[in-house]
């Protein structure tokens, strides 16, 4: 009876959509917004293609709908900054540029060559999202061109200095 429990501190209740929905914070950054523009059009264009005569192309628009997908959570969660495994912009500009090359060329055909109207709107949504996709490499390419006019050198770099005859093939 003596036993009085201390009042556990509360702490505010998230569902599980706001876990895995991005943050407001990241949502609002320019990164964000542009991965978040490339899901959304990635899965317009997947519909309109799956809706139509030319749902031979559904698959490219798939494809990048999952992969833009995949680093809108890794960038909100801040995965890339826990999982060093590889250089996660690289990564980014590698499949911006393909994305872009594909939906262009996919847009074109299917543009061109198939007369439904489903066709043609998934055409437009490839052709907006060629432009959001070449927006996104070009941002990254110029973040990668300052990194690299740095020396390639962060704050973090951990690597010690080779000696270059150490591992000298050329006798």
């Amino acid at each position: 009876m003596g036993d009085i429990e201390a009042p556990q501190p509360t702490r505010p209740r998230q569902s599980v959509l706001q876990t895995i929905l991005p943050s407001r914070e990241f949502a609002s950054s320019r990164k964000g917004m542009l991965l978040i523009a490339e899901v959304v059009l990635s899965f317009i264009s997947f519909v309109c293609f799956a809706a139509s005569t030319a749902a031979a192309f559904v698959t490219a628009p798939l494809i990048e709908f999952l992969a833009a997908l995949f680093l809108l959570f890794g960038y909100s969660t801040k995965f890339n900054e826990n999982f060093q495994g590889f250089h996660w912009p690289l990564m980014d500009f590698l499949r911006c540029v393909s994305a872009s090359i594909i939906f262009f060329i996919i847009s074109i055909i299917a543009v061109s060559k198939y007369l439904d109207g489903s066709s043609k709107a998934a055409a437009v949504f490839g052709f907006i999202a060629t432009i959001v996709f070449a927006l996104d490499f070009y941002i990254i390419f110029n973040d990668l061109a300052d990194f690299l006019k740095q020396g390639g050198e962060t704050i973090n770099d951990t690597t010690t200095p080779r000696d270059d005859s150490s591992e000298s093939d050329s006798d």
